[in-house]
């Protein structure tokens, strides 16, 4: 099976061109469910006096900007992987999100040359380059000594311009055929109880997996983690993802 492509926060350079600071970079942990991206031009309604009839003609005023949502999840009790820090605080690895918010100062003594990175998120062939606009930290699991153990981080990355997307066309990962088989959600599904995981429903399931391969099950599902499942969350086992090998 191929390696599941992880979202990546990187450090632009000034001009939005070169990815620098490699050691600033950092991979999520669970990639988002949903990526949100906002247009918006500034306009101006007309002033005028009196009563005037009909529609009235709406005037642009400025440069639009192209916003990107994302929501990021961390979780220090389950297994880290993809190069995280092996922490039992999950503000560790929160805080190397923090980083692409953070003021740089250049120089240091004034204040007014503060500005935060410029920061791509790169997720396979998705891109988005702005400045991190906007972050909001959530802790809600904490062990008994009082340590945050899971967080969520909702972040805004915004551009000064309206544009189209970047296609990271180098990041494509290996092709996945599905032969014949319908797409994922097209078959009856089966929901996730409290507590299980991939494996154990596959083989629950009438004959097991097809082929008894429970990797690509989730693989044609897009499950991230198999260990893992959301309560009610569904599966369509008459799906089994083949990676063609060049």
């Amino acid at each position: 099976m191929p390696e599941l492509a992880k979202a990546e926060l990187r450090e632009l350079d000034a001009e939005m061109k070169n990815e620098i600071n490699r050691d600033k970079w950092t991979k999520v942990q669970f990639n988002p469910d949903t990526l949100k991206v906002t247009y918006a031009n500034q306009i101006k309604e007309p002033s005028g006096s009196g009563d005037q009839r009909g529609a009235q003609a709406q005037q642009f005023v400025g440069a639009g900007t192209t916003k990107l949502a994302v929501q990021l999840y961390f979780d220090v009790t389950q297994d880290l992987g993809q190069g995280l820090p092996d922490v039992i605080d999950v503000r560790k690895l929160t805080q190397r999100v923090t980083y692409f918010i953070t003021p740089l100062g250049d120089p240091p003594n004034n204040p007014k040359k503060f500005k935060p990175p410029m920061t791509r998120l790169a997720w396979g062939s998705f891109q988005f380059d702005g400045i991190v606009e906007a972050m909001e930290e959530t802790l809600d699991l904490f062990s008994f000594e009082g340590r945050p153990l899971r967080a969520s981080v909702t972040m805004t990355i915004s551009q000064q311009k309206i544009t189209t997307f970047t296609f990271n066309d180098a990041a494509e990962p290996p092709g996945v055929q599905r032969g014949n088989r319908p797409a994922a959600g097209t078959q009856p599904q089966t929901a996730a109880p409290q507590g299980s995981n991939l494996q154990s429903m596959a083989a629950a399931q009438p004959g097991g997996a097809p082929g008894g391969d429970w990797q690509s099950v989730a693989a044609a599902n897009g499950i991230e983690n198999p260990r893992i499942l959301q309560p009610g969350q569904l599966i369509d086992f008459s799906l089994q993802a083949s990676v063609q090998i060049e």
